[in-house]
């Protein structure tokens, strides 16, 4: 047999088991310690408490308190002495004589009442000076458990056989004792706090401030004793923690506490601090804002296909939301124009695409010229609004049975109407103005004309999105129209002046948009989405205005042009025999270019053969009012000439 490979098997195999011992061993240690951690937030505040409670004890025992102790007890102790007295001599004097009116029986009384005056007296005393003199926890816990044990004791020695009654009270008390002890080791027990190396230095030090092991202690001296926080997670939104809340604190509350809660952190003014209702009723939620997932992803200048923006808390990019209602609001300095130029961008883009500017501050419009139609006169406007008016009523004619929304071409594209700075609109068409004949008269037409616009021409693709600085509903012709902001189904609400604003923008209150940084993000809205709504913070892409001008031109919508990208039907053939060929028609003259649409329309009209206002009208497609003031410039510059009511082309002597 050979005995040393034998041994060798043998030393191999208690290596191996003793390995695995080991191992054993340091997993269960490693669980261990991993639920005591668990634990001991539960434990800290109760850890607290009692060492707080240790520490007041234990900084009234002076020797001062001690002595006022010692000549209270004695104070005590002799006025009891002379209570006891008083009210023997009473009872034998009483006994000594049946009359009540006897002067020792009212010598006695005087004096026993006196004494039990002094015994009250010197007891008041007593208990003062053992409050301001307390004896420490330790002992207070073995009084409490003596005090425990010993009536259990005799309970059990009435009510139990001889043979157990010594048993269970005894071991009831050393219960509680070892209870109390665990729970103090425990919530004494100092949390290793796992800190990311990720994390940046401001976040380590949040971290450690949302540790239990400080939060706790330092808790009481900012209102928020009975909280306990767990030790903070790294997410791409920045630092989560959830609050653990006892029976004084609701969700509500604790977020109330929401400035203490900075400054317990020792956070930074400017970093977004959010508190929440927890995953249960006793529980909370800090958000510390201090990343976007929005981080190091340019969101400059814009290309077909790019996304519109990014929620800053998933991740997540959302594209342009084309073909709905959108009330954009922020105050100045938001980012308002220069996040809506991505939008104006896409909408202008497609060939079944074409996109209107109304801006009555000019700067915008002038921006997009080549790409949109823009009105910023409000004669310009109302023009625009009855050609915007007259196409939905033909879109809608014509929209197939059974269909919501028209099918959307080059022939019949997509509108969207961007209203720049609404509130000055507003105000604007609700000015008097004195016409040339002397009569005033306003714009408020323009208004109605948007009114039935938001409210009608949804499913003939004409899609109108306003934007304003002040988002008030008051009435006085600033901000919002109720009527126009009632019919938006989306909602972008960058940084707002005010809550008031906030909650004008959303209808609810719990959308602080006035809590949001400037410029660039946004809270967004979709009534669609019903409940499922987007609460993240946004991050939206931007365009300044020399990115606006470098991109290509794009086709303007006007009702001239989509009737003149429509082919006329085909003349019906016929035979010609042995005719003299008509002579070729003189070509027309050239149309100035500073003309606006309309004035070229009804000039090209009057050179095919039209001669009236009506027949203009009903040739390019436009009202009757637009023709008659285009025929007024257009004989005032000497281009037409009109005779009664017959149209004529001026031609040069």
């Amino acid at each position: 047999m050979d005995y040393a490979a034998a041994w060798n098997k043998i030393g191999t195999g208690t290596k191996t088991a003793r390995s695995f011992s080991t191992d054993r061993i340091n997993r269960v240690t490693t669980a261990t310690g991993r639920a005591l951690d668990v634990a001991a937030p539960v434990c800290a505040p109760f850890a607290a408490r009692w060492d707080a409670e240790a520490d007041r004890r234990t900084k009234l025992r002076t020797p001062e308190n001690l002595k006022a102790l010692l000549a209270a007890q004695r104070s005590n102790t002799l006025a009891r002495s002379t209570a006891a007295t008083a009210s023997s001599q009473r009872k034998a004097a009483k006994a000594a004589s049946k009359n009540p009116l006897n002067g020792g029986r009212r010598a006695a009384r005087t004096a026993d009442k006196a004494a039990r005056g002094h015994a009250k007296v010197a007891r008041t005393d007593l208990k003062t000076a053992r409050r301001n003199y307390p004896a420490t926890m330790r002992q207070l816990a073995v009084r409490a458990h003596a005090a425990h044990t010993i009536p259990a004791g005799l309970a059990s020695y009435v009510m139990s056989s001889a043979e157990h009654w010594t048993m269970w009270p005894a071991g009831t008390s050393l219960s509680l004792i070892g209870l109390n002890v665990a729970a103090l080791a425990v919530g004494r027990r100092k949390v290793a706090t796992d800190v990311d190396d990720s994390m940046t230095a401001e976040e380590k030090r949040l971290a450690s401030r949302l540790d239990p092991t400080y939060w706790v202690p330092n808790a009481d001296a900012r209102g928020l004793s009975g909280t306990v926080p767990t030790p903070a997670k790294l997410t791409a939104a920045g630092l989560v923690s959830h609050v653990r809340l006892d029976d004084r604190w609701t969700p509500k509350a604790f977020k109330a506490k929401t400035d203490e809660i900075r400054a317990l952190l020792g956070a930074r003014t400017d970093l977004r601090v959010e508190v929440k209702a927890g995953s249960h009723g006793d529980r909370a939620t800090i958000i510390l804002r201090t990343r976007s997932a929005s981080d190091g992803i340019s969101l400059s200048g814009w290309k077909p296909g790019d996304c519109w923006a990014i929620d800053t808390v998933t991740g997540e990019t959302i594209p342009v939301p084309l073909g709905k209602r959108m009330l954009i609001a922020g105050t100045s300095g938001a980012g308002k124009s220069y996040s809506a130029r991505p939008l104006m961008a896409e909408a202008s883009e497609p060939a079944d695409h074409r996109l209107v500017i109304f801006d009555r501050k000019y700067v915008e419009a002038r921006t997009w010229e080549h790409r949109a139609r823009t009105a910023v006169e409000l004669d310009e406007m109302r023009e625009v609004v009855q050609e915007l008016i007259a196409e939905g009523e033909e879109r809608l004619k014509f929209l197939p049975r059974g269909e919501d929304v028209i099918k959307i071409s080059p022939e019949r594209p997509r509108i969207t109407v961007f209203v720049d700075e609404t509130g000055e609109l507003l105000q604007d068409c609700k000015t008097k103005y004195e016409d040339e004949d002397g009569k005033k008269r306003d714009y408020q037409d323009v208004i109605e004309g948007l009114r039935t616009i938001a409210r009608k021409y949804r499913a003939a693709e004409i899609i109108l999105v306003p934007a304003t600085q002040k988002p008030t509903l008051s009435g006085d012709g600033h901000g919002l129209d109720s009527q126009i902001a009632g019919q938006m189904t989306i909602k972008l609400g960058l940084a707002v002046a005010n809550q008031t604003d906030a909650q004008t923008v959303f209808g609810r209150s719990d959308w602080p948009a006035h809590d949001l940084p400037m410029p660039g993000y946004a809270l967004l809205f979709d009534q669609d989405k019903g409940p499922k709504q987007r609460r993240n913070p946004i991050k939206l892409r931007f365009m300044t205005p020399q990115e606006v001008i470098a991109l290509p031109s794009r086709p303007i919508w006007s009702r001239s042009s989509v009737a003149s990208a429509v082919p006329a039907p085909a003349a019906p053939l016929r035979l010609v025999k042995d005719a003299t060929p008509a002579p070729a028609a003189a070509p027309a003259a050239a149309v100035p270019a500073d003309l606006t649409d309309n004035q070229a329309a009804v000039l090209k009209a009057v050179q095919g053969g039209t001669s009236t206002n009506a027949e203009i009208a009903k040739a390019i497609g436009i009202n009757p009012g637009s023709v008659d003031r285009a025929v007024k410039a257009l004989v005032k510059r000497g281009l037409l000439a009109k005779d009664g009511t017959t149209i004529r082309v001026e031609v040069a002597a």
